[in-house]
């Protein structure tokens, strides 16, 4: 289980975005391959503080942890990836240095997400002003999540369900870029345009040279002379979304439907990311769900056990009859075949078995005691007699009881 990203950077879990910056580079540090050579789990530690960052530094993956733990973030579709560096090296210059591609680094964030507040880049739509300096690409919008309930039979017939969440999406007042219309983008005073700021650290194996992401500009190298007054800069904007989700026929408790392009705005016409539905279907009183098979328990009384009959047992579409064989044991399973579920986005449907539960009559009266006798009295060993050995009687009942 991982462990609480809060604990991980050591700070509060109200800490700013400031206060966790802080934590990550004061734990980065300590942790420099140049330093922590003698250490073999450093990597590791460094991959642990690289994740616990990448959750609190992003406002959309911070609440949904906040919410719902890492569980959460695993449904919305996030997942660490840093295998592919090479050693602690290669993973601290990607956060520090030039990246692990060489070269001038764009804004990097692990994820390939923008954090919530970081001016989008590239060319925007509608002829308005580029943002961004070196032809970055922009970087495609997060995934977001949302559960729906539904009841057995929504699921066997398939639905239309609408659903509410909240999402970012580009600013319509900006058109994405951040600044407000008619007012131009300007190269950051901070970083004289390169997106990217060095300090150099003086330490015991002398000194060291540390590039970050320019705060000012968060890398684009250009910020607005005027931010927009609709999105503060960002632009982007969270908003409360409805969507009709068609739900398939056959749909199981826990699966999930992605909706393509629904999920957070992406920065500098980048794709958005997907929305994911993930599906609850509630307990049905009369019947236990196996696969496409539906089983349901049929309570016969012995009497009727012994003679057999036509009866009724439920269905997801109403009721159906059924043959009961004269002489049906307790445990015996009847077949209604093709009344389960649909086999999702198949023709075939599964089946419903009825499960016989014999039930021997109580407290009868004088007079059906007297014809209770009667009939006890008049059975003979050839209609107690059973060709099943005492194994698989007792399989039969253990069974029985199991269930």
């Amino acid at each position: 289980m991982p462990r609480d990203p809060y604990e991980v950077l050591g700070v509060a879990r109200d800490a700013s975005a400031q206060e966790i910056k802080k934590a990550f580079r004061q734990l980065a540090m300590e942790l420099h391959p140049d330093v922590n050579a003698h250490d073999p789990d450093a990597e590791e530690k460094f991959k642990e503080a690289a994740e616990a960052n990448e959750i609190l530094s992003d406002p959309e993956r911070r609440a949904t942890y906040d919410r719902y733990g890492h569980e959460g973030l695993r449904s919305g579709g996030y997942a660490p990836n840093f295998d592919a560096f090479g050693s602690i090296s290669d993973l601290f210059n990607a956060f520090f240095g030039g990246g692990p591609g060489g070269g001038r680094p764009g804004p990097s964030y692990p994820g390939g997400h923008t954090p919530w507040g970081a001016p989008p880049m590239g060319a925007s739509p509608e002829g308005h002003t580029q943002w961004g300096t070196g032809g970055q690409a922009g970087r495609q919008g997060g995934d977001v999540a949302v559960a729906i309930e539904l009841d057995l039979r929504e699921a066997a017939e398939g639905a239309t369900v609408q659903v509410a969440f909240e999402a970012i999406e580009r600013c319509a007042h900006c058109h994405g870029n951040g600044a407000e219309p008619g007012t131009p983008i300007e190269t950051c005073e901070r970083c004289g345009g390169t997106g990217q700021l060095q300090a150099v650290t003086r330490t015991l194996l002398g000194q060291m040279v540390r590039t970050t992401i320019c705060e000012q500009c968060h890398g684009d190298g250009r910020v607005p002379k005027q931010p927009c007054g609709q999105c503060r800069g960002h632009g982007r904007v969270a908003s409360r979304r409805t969507l009709d989700v068609e739900v398939p026929a056959g749909i199981s408790d826990g699966q999930r439907i992605r909706v393509g392009g629904r999920g957070h705005a992406g920065d500098a016409g980048a794709p958005a990311g997907d929305l994911y539905v993930v599906v609850r279907v509630r307990e049905d009183e009369r019947f236990m769900r196996e696969g496409d098979d539906l089983i349901t328990a049929l309570d016969v009384a012995a009497p009727l056990a012994a003679l057999g009959g036509t009866l009724e047992v439920p269905t997801l579409e109403g009721h159906a009859s059924i043959e009961l064989p004269a002489g049906t044991q307790p445990g015996d399973v009847l077949t209604l075949r093709g009344a389960g579920m649909p086999a999702l986005r198949r023709s075939r449907r599964g089946d419903l078995r009825v499960v016989v539960n014999v039930v021997v009559p109580r407290r009868l009266t004088p007079e059906q005691r007297e014809l209770m006798e009667r009939l006890n009295d008049s059975l003979s060993e050839e209609n107690l007699r059973s060709h099943e050995s005492m194994f698989a009687k007792l399989r039969r009942a253990l069974g029985s009881q199991a269930a």
